[in-house]
């Protein structure tokens, strides 16, 4: 019975899938809608700066200023960095 449902969802999935692939074909975006004023194209390089670099940059200044004013740093650890590790009795094994 378990194999039938997976079976089952299988096919829904498979159907639902296919549906909204002949759906949402490409040939529709070639009919214009009512009110429809697109604007010029973008080059390669626009669309690359505006899709690639400028993520990138953002990325590295939100990075950059996250370890610049990371105050975990300036805390100290007053438990084990007091901890003196040097035996002073000079024990010999």
């Amino acid at each position: 019975m378990d194999k039938n449902n997976a079976l089952r969802a299988g096919a829904l999935a498979a159907g639902t899938t296919l549906m909204m692939l002949l759906m949402s074909s490409p040939a529709l975006a070639l009919t214009r809608d009512d009110g429809d004023d697109p604007g010029p194209g973008l080059s390669v390089i626009q669309t690359l700066g505006l899709y690639v670099f400028l993520p990138l940059v953002l990325f590295a200044v939100i990075a950059g200023l996250v370890m610049v004013l990371d105050k975990s740093r300036a805390k100290k650890d007053t438990t084990s960095s007091n901890v003196n590790v040097k035996s002073g009795a000079g024990a010999k094994a």
